[in-house]
């Protein structure tokens, strides 16, 4: 069975500005640079017939191309810090090609996402890293900002069940409209 989830790859001038802020932290585990994504959607663990249904699904997706830009580091956890991420700015765009893919997931039979949608690039993940290790790598990098960049399409990716972060493989791409 597939684990798969939809999201936006990250160009490589960005990638590159982000694997910057790479180290400095005690017990961070650093996502490889080229595993850098913004997930939409996680699906999970699902069969081929489903896999094949989410594939077609996702072909149906119609939307423009937008410019989105990452505008702070934070963190996911608070007193218990399991994360370092990247923010995404507010975007009316991606916020509703993220609800179509809610929407869309929740059709084949899926269960709704039970977070809210926090859209973000995953850094690095902690483990036994305090808030205080953490507020201290925040203070001299938390405001952190990309430029814009482009938003052409998006991802349907697979993973082998791991502790995260990658390899992760391209099972389909899907171009917005320019």
């Amino acid at each position: 069975m597939p684990r798969l989830f939809t999201a936006l790859d990250i160009p490589d001038d960005i990638r590159q500005t982000l694997a910057m802020l790479r180290g400095g932290l005690p017990g961070a585990r650093w996502i490889d640079p080229e595993n850098y994504h913004l997930t939409l959607r996680f699906i999970g663990d699902v069969d081929d017939v489903v896999a094949r249904e989410v594939e077609w699904l996702l072909s149906k997706v119609q939307r423009r191309s937008f410019d989105i830009r990452l505008e702070n580091v934070s963190v996911f956890g608070g007193r218990r810090p399991r994360a370092i991420i990247a923010t995404a700015a507010t975007n009316r765009a991606l916020l509703e090609l993220q609800a179509e893919h809610e929407r869309l997931m929740r059709r084949v039979g899926l269960e709704p996402e039970g977070r809210k949608f926090t859209p973000h690039v995953t850094l690095a993940r902690l483990r036994d890293t305090s808030s205080h290790q953490a507020a201290d790598y925040l203070s001299a990098r938390g405001h952190f900002r990309t430029a814009p960049f482009p938003v052409t399409g998006f991802v349907l990716y697979s993973a082998r069940a791991s502790v995260g972060g990658g390899p992760y493989i391209v099972e389909a791409d899907y171009p917005l409209a320019a």
